[in-house]
């Protein structure tokens, strides 16, 4: 697969990281140059879940504001890039003839999962996006499968971006300052799936709720996992993945990012 763009997972963390300066909003920012330009990128986000995959073929995205209690700038930002309803049939059709049923929405926008990280690695918002929906019911197989079924958009110069949380949980994060020191079982959990996806223990990630440590407490339910194992599946078969960003903010927010090739 030699010029395939990358399948990347990036943990977008608070909305907040968009506007506060740290280690992962840093790396988001200089990551795209490290990267191939893409014609289109392909977002899955933890933000929109549905029965089914869904593809976004809006044209013209609007940009989703779903959170409250944050700084008021950020309900004033807009990420107006154009859409990619080509690029989200393609996806659609890639995942029906990989027997998973898929469908469109020509509606959906993106949310701050999605534009949040958008922002940040492509600011002039000149680069198509479409955004894919999630299914926490099916699980990790699932998602990883999904992924698997994506591959080949890598080949045609699309941008899969997968992001969610290494670690998510909100109990947790509420009332911590950004700079708070990490406990030992979010860095054992972020510690485990750094290793697991080094050493390509797909097996392992995909069961991680049984096999990692503190997989519960890090992830009380597991929408916000989920992308990595899209974009795990749509890396290379046999090769492992590469951290490309590891940090921590609030404390109890692993932003780690890895990208598959």
């Amino acid at each position: 697969m030699d010029g395939s763009l990358p399948a990347v997972f990036v943990s977008h963390g608070s909305p907040m990281l968009v506007i506060e300066d740290g280690a992962a909003h840093r790396f988001l920012k200089g990551y795209s140059a490290q990267l191939r330009r893409p014609k289109a990128v392909l977002v899955v986000s933890a933000h929109w879940e549905t029965p089914a995959p869904l593809v976004s073929t809006a044209v013209r995205p609007d940009t989703i504001h779903d959170f409250g209690g944050f700084a008021r700038e950020l309900y004033a930002m807009r990420y107006p890039a154009p859409g990619a309803p080509e690029v989200a049939g393609r996806a659609a059709g890639l995942l029906t003839t990989a027997g998973i049923p898929a469908g469109t929405d020509p509606g959906r926008g993106l949310d701050h999962g999605a534009w949040v990280p958008l922002m940040l690695l492509y600011p002039e918002a000149d680069i198509p996006v479409t955004q894919l929906s999630i299914q926490p019911h099916l699980g990790p197989e699932h998602h990883w499968r999904v992924g698997q079924a994506l591959r080949p958009l890598r080949d045609e110069g699309v941008l899969i971006l997968a992001t969610g949380a290494i670690t998510h949980n909100l109990r947790e994060f509420f009332g911590r300052r950004s700079d708070a020191g990490s406990p030992d079982w979010v860095t054992d959990f972020a510690d485990w799936i750094a290793d697991a996806v080094a050493e390509g223990r797909t097996d392992d990630l995909l069961d991680y709720r049984r096999l990692a440590p503190h997989a519960v407490r890090n992830h009380p339910t597991d929408e916000h996992l989920l992308p990595l194992f899209v974009a795990l599946g749509a890396g290379s078969n046999g090769l492992s993945g590469v951290p490309v960003h590891r940090s921590h903010t609030y404390g109890v927010l692993a932003m780690d990012a890895y990208a598959f090739a």
